[in-house]
């Protein structure tokens, strides 16, 4: 069972961040693509903003594949683990904790998360078992 629930995690968490990735990159899922996620990255001080925003759609893109695949494992917790804790300083540590207030609650758990995985392995059903 310790294997589906870590097949569970990693399938959630990937397939959010694969969204994330491609709301950035290709303004799918509502997002902005990667000229208006590059505007709003320089509002925040991310320069040159559209570079910024292709490493990000790229980061969570490829991070959450990897993720999802069980494939490169803690490689995809670390690249994860960098976009939140990027968000975190850029955007939400100023507000505080709590996800109530715009804060950082719910970039820390994803951080979290994405960390114990990388650290305990993908489980049984991932292509690291298989390649490793």
């Amino acid at each position: 069972m310790i294997d589906v629930g870590l097949l569970m995690i990693r399938l959630v968490i990937g397939l959010l961040f694969v969204g994330h990735g491609a709301q950035k990159l290709f303004g799918w899922f509502g997002g902005y693509g990667l000229k208006g996620t590059g505007g709003w990255f320089e509002s925040i001080g991310l320069k040159p903003g559209v570079t910024m925003a292709l490493f990000a759609g790229l980061a969570e893109l490829v991070g959450g594949v990897l993720f999802v695949l069980g494939l490169f494992t803690p490689l995809a917790g670390i690249i994860i683990a960098g976009t939140m804790i990027m968000a975190i300083i850029k955007v939400h540590g100023a507000n505080g904790l709590w996800a109530t207030s715009n804060g950082y609650e719910f970039n820390l758990t994803l951080l979290v998360v994405a960390i114990g995985i990388a650290l305990i392995g993908p489980g049984q059903y991932a292509l690291d078992t298989f390649l490793f």
